[in-house]
């Protein structure tokens, strides 16, 4: 498992790298400056299991916005610079527990020097970052286009750039939206580096396209043992990240805990609304820390058997349902009382 060799790094309150846990992270899409958006965001993602936050730093407000958001927030806050290393030395002075730079885009070695001095009085750690969009044009000369050894080459390069400066409090992070370049790049680096790996498709679409590619793509990687932060990138609320980032950890048996929700694919013998009551109970269950497995089921005939490997479960019947423990029919109740009658059950579970 490459993740239990990966060098540890304190970020804020939270440890990375040498086996901890996977971590998940988000990234804000309010105005950085407008404190009471930003912040409000947060708290969703911390209550739906954001365990970092990344929020962009363009300009001097963002940076001293930081000092008043993490006043109102538990969870680390990653500043993301791009352009303007003056940006990066203000996220850390005003409390940005990590940065997240691009050497490559941030000036002169005078410069990144600069941030790097910053960094290492403070004892913040850097997050290098190369996408495949920003390779640099010799790589991609040299590999005959973008490919994952020129993603690599790159982020080593900027890598070095900062040890040579004396400071090797690192993660790295390398993204492709090419699924399976993406992959193969985390293979290669893998094996050429002891910081620790933050991964994620990057532009990977939608909620629908974009959780379809990361789940393949995530799952190749972290099955590997390769990944020590992730992100789901998706283009619609932050939260829906978050959501597929636990679902994909849990799928993978690399995270316990929370409510799995199992439900079937409907068929002609389905009387009830089994797809609205599944995505109600999917909503629902969010609120609970309980890490058991739950079954919906669409009819009375199959749904006590489906829902055997299941903790608890419902299946419904026509205008009426089942309540299942282990496999066991423990009663009959209406349609209209399932959501509710499984509510209590979980309510009630010990």
């Amino acid at each position: 498992m490459v993740r239990e060799h990966t060098k540890v790094i304190q970020i804020g309150n939270k440890v990375i790298g040498g086996g901890n846990p996977i971590l998940i992270q988000s990234m804000t899409n309010t105005k950085t400056s407008d404190v009471k958006a930003t912040v409000a965001q947060i708290k969703r993602l911390e209550e739906a299991g954001c365990e970092i936050i990344r929020c962009t730093v363009p300009d001097l407000d963002s940076a001293k916005a930081i000092a008043q958001i993490k006043k109102e927030i538990t969870i680390p806050l990653v500043a993301d610079i791009h352009f303007d290393y003056k940006m990066a030395i203000a996220a850390m002075e005003n409390g940005a527990d990590k940065i997240r730079i691009n050497p490559g885009n941030i000036g002169s070695r005078d410069k990144v020097a600069e941030v790097v001095r910053v960094a290492k009085e403070r004892n913040i750690p850097i997050r290098v970052g190369v996408n495949s969009g920003s390779l640099e044009k010799e790589l991609v000369e040299k590999y005959h286009g973008v490919t994952a050894e020129g993603i690599v080459e790159s982020a080593l390069d900027k890598v070095g750039i900062i040890e040579d400066l004396g400071y090797d409090n690192l993660v790295i992070s390398i993204k492709s939206s090419d699924v399976m370049m993406c992959v193969r790049a985390h293979e290669v680096l893998a094996g050429q580096t002891k910081y620790p790996l933050h991964v994620g498709i990057t532009e990977s679409g939608t909620v629908t396209s974009g959780n379809i590619k990361s789940a393949i793509g995530l799952g190749i990687i972290l099955n590997q043992g390769i990944g020590d932060t992730i992100r789901v990138s998706l283009t619609g609320d932050p939260v829906e990240e978050i959501k597929s980032a636990k679902l994909i950890l849990r799928t993978l048996g690399l995270r316990k805990g929370g409510i799995e929700v199992v439900s079937c694919p409907t068929c002609g013998r389905t009387n009830i609304d089994l797809i609205g009551l599944a995505n109600q109970v999917e909503n629902m269950v969010q609120g609970y820390d309980l890490d058991i497995k739950v079954a919906v089921m669409g009819c009375a005939v199959n749904g006590p058997g489906e829902a055997k490997e299941a903790d608890i479960g419902i299946a419904g019947g026509i205008g009426e349902g089942l309540l299942i423990k282990k496999g066991e029919i423990i009663r009959k109740v209406p349609e209209e009382a399932l959501l509710e009658t499984l509510k209590a059950e979980l309510d009630a579970w010990k």
